[in-house]
């Protein structure tokens, strides 16, 4: 019970705090798979803690289903004396209250995000399907080209892959611009960004409150367009990756499981590859950091659990433990709980 509760103490505080703490290291962008990998970690972490805390939970309250009291005593030392005695059955009922409520939410939300995945998954292979039966092929381009009258490149995840540049963007393009732009879309898939897009926006739809997910959904989006633009920039060199930016419609609608040149935060983007931002080691150290220590925190409390946390053995007033199942083991003479599951 006691991990569970560190647990879920860990997970409100990287959902509180860590949020604002990456916009401000990774509004620039100069870092962009460092700054990637900072908030996956964080959103992983945070769903991980979760999922431990309902199982320390459920773990806790199945081994001391029959008493109460003595879990209550044990992590509650403040409310024992309410919770023994003619208060077990209230307890006993609290407590499966308590650990339902938990264990459905998780599952409540594995289901909403499954479901979110396989839907997006199964628009983004069915769009690339269709593409490839409405577009036609130009010799050497690694693309499938459909006629629209807007300008616009994108990738699909599909079987498959599929890069779909509309007729109106491959007439305005040069053959170096296109070249650059086909490499932008290519390191989205080789990146498997849409796997990032797909998890990310599932959990702000289905958590919309938790600024954690909301943020690093649009955070995340918008980097993984910039790592891309890097991608195709170490190739094709920035200047060009910016001429095909902008020359190519950001207006123009996109589906939400695709990634688009043009997806983002078009401006953020134009200015970086104009004048690239460097990183200085400050940022990269706190960053670095900061992603360490979201992980090592629930790493720390679940080998503390593992090695320290042993069942919980109150200790009577003469200083030794009172052995488990023993009479007077919950009840009695004064105790002090030792340690909580």
């Amino acid at each position: 019970m006691g991990v569970a509760v560190c647990l879920l103490l860990y997970s409100f505080a990287v959902v509180v705090i860590v949020p604002a703490l990456l916009v401000r290291l990774t509004r620039s962008g100069a870092e962009p798979w460092l700054a990637i990998a900072a908030w996956l970690t964080a959103i992983v972490s945070v769903l991980a803690s979760w999922l431990a805390a309902a199982g320390f939970l459920v773990i806790a309250v199945a081994r001391y289903w029959d008493q109460p009291g003595r879990l209550a005593s044990a992590c509650f030392a403040a409310v024992r004396q309410v919770a023994v005695g003619a208060s077990g059955p209230l307890l006993q009922a609290t407590l499966f209250a308590l650990t339902a409520a938990a264990t459905g939410a998780v599952a409540i939300l594995g289901w909403r995000l499954s479901r979110s995945l396989r839907r997006a998954r199964a628009l983004s292979h069915r769009h690339a399907a269709d593409a490839r039966i409405i577009g036609h092929r130009v010799a050497g381009l690694d693309a499938v080209v459909v006629d629209a009258p807007e300008r616009v490149a994108y990738s699909v995840a599909g079987r498959p892959d599929t890069i779909v540049v509309t007729s109106a963007a491959f007439d305005a393009l040069d053959e170096r611009h296109l070249d650059a732009v086909l490499a932008h879309e290519r390191a989205h898939l080789t990146g498997r960004h849409h796997l990032m897009l797909a998890l990310t926006r599932g959990l702000a739809a289905t958590l919309p409150r938790v600024g954690l997910f909301t943020t690093g959904a649009r955070e995340i989006a918008r980097l993984t367009e910039m790592a891309a633009d890097d991608a195709a920039a170490r190739r094709h060199g920035p200047h060009t990756v910016l001429g095909a930016l902008l020359a190519l419609s950001a207006q123009a609608p996109i589906p939400s499981y695709a990634a688009a040149a043009t997806g983002t935060d078009v401006l953020a983007r134009a200015q970086r590859l104009a004048a690239p931002a460097v990183a200085g080691w400050r940022t990269r150290l706190m960053l670095g950091a900061l992603t360490v220590l979201v992980v090592l925190a629930p790493l720390v409390i679940g080998v503390h659990a593992a090695i320290g946390f042993a069942p919980c053995n109150p200790i009577g007033a003469n200083g030794q433990a009172i052995a488990a199942g023993k009479p007077g083991a919950c009840d009695g003479a004064p105790m002090v709980p030792q340690r909580c599951p």
